[in-house]
């Protein structure tokens, strides 16, 4: 089961991070579809947010058709979304993020240099 984070200071509101951290994880094979997500009850204990955000998150998730809830049950994944398969993109990634730490380039170096790329590549699509 996925276990939610909220970064306070992103500027990101609550509920898109829960959302793009469950895509995230969809993407990445850790939910599969008919895998449970964590209940309202049990984010708000986690994350100290009102239960209103993860009812939100949850469905926008609905509306995006990655989720669906169970009246009396909770929410459950409902659809990966459709990806190329990537591993020997990560596997390289993964080479070039142990190069980057060998090199002495720490953490938030290599995320500049990440989110810099993404935005120079990925301008305009959103997400």
């Amino acid at each position: 089961m996925i276990e939610f984070r909220i970064d306070r200071r992103s500027g990101v509101p609550a509920y898109q991070q829960l959302v793009n951290q469950t895509r995230h994880a969809l993407r990445l094979g850790l939910l599969l579809p008919g895998d449970q997500l964590p209940t309202v009850k049990e984010v708000v204990a986690t994350t100290s947010i009102n239960p209103n955000t993860v009812l939100k998150a949850y469905r926008e998730l609905e509306h995006e058709g990655l989720a669906e809830g169970r009246r009396g049950v909770g929410t459950f994944v409902s659809a990966a979304p459709v990806q190329p398969d990537a591993d020997g993109l990560r596997a390289e990634l993964a080479g070039w993020m142990k190069r980057a730490l060998a090199d002495g380039l720490d953490r938030e170096y290599v995320e500049a240099l990440v989110k810099a790329e993404l935005d120079l590549h990925y301008e305009g699509e959103g997400r």
